[in-house]
């Protein structure tokens, strides 16, 4: 009975861990832009919780936008780049429960004072609160003259206790940000 709760517990955890890992990529755009005339762009401001980290974001976004055919300007680019990365703690709750309780452990009929469930309950429950952190990365391309935001991008995901898997993330999120820019504003 004991390796049946563990069990249990386990797949709940790996099914928590599975659910939590999604990376959330988004991305809209002005209908009306005409973002063929942009060949240039400059950096307006990176900013992090963690300095460590500006520069990998404007090493990312700036390789994005190279393969993309834009090329970087100290100033005075065609578009004004703008990128925040964030973090906040997310809370998720897991309830486990150690069996259904009573004989053939299922729903049914009491068989006295009339109806409900019948085989004495569900058993014991224990929830316990699991605490994450969310990264959100979002970029915004503004047009340099008229200072007109004209495409934005965000990727949230779970952050990991390692460094390393948090940077491939953020190479797999900058590559999904930038991997429909431009956009074919003629099209909707």
């Amino acid at each position: 009975m004991k390796c049946s709760h563990i069990a249990l517990a386990i797949t709940g955890a790996i099914l928590t861990v599975c659910s939590l890992g999604a990376q959330q990529v988004k991305t809209d755009y002005d209908h009306s832009a005409n973002f063929s005339q942009y060949k240039t762009y400059s950096w307006v401001q990176v900013k992090t919780s963690d300095s460590l980290w500006d520069s990998r974001v404007k090493a990312d976004i700036n390789s994005a936008l190279a393969s993309k055919g834009l090329s970087e300007l100290p100033a005075g680019g065609d578009l004004a780049v703008v990128a925040n990365r964030t973090t906040q703690d997310q809370q998720t709750l897991n309830t486990f429960y150690d069996g259904l309780g009573g004989i053939g452990g299922g729903w049914g009929w009491r068989r006295f004072g009339g109806g409900g469930f019948g085989g004495g309950g569900f058993g014991e429950s224990t929830t316990t609160t699991e605490t994450y952190q969310v990264g959100t990365l979002i970029v915004d391309l503004f047009d340099a003259k008229t200072k007109s935001l004209l495409w934005r991008a965000s990727a949230s995901e779970d952050l990991s206790g390692k460094s390393d898997n948090n940077i491939k993330n953020l190479d797999k999120a900058t590559v999904k940000m930038f991997q429909h820019f431009p956009p074919d504003s003629g099209k909707r």
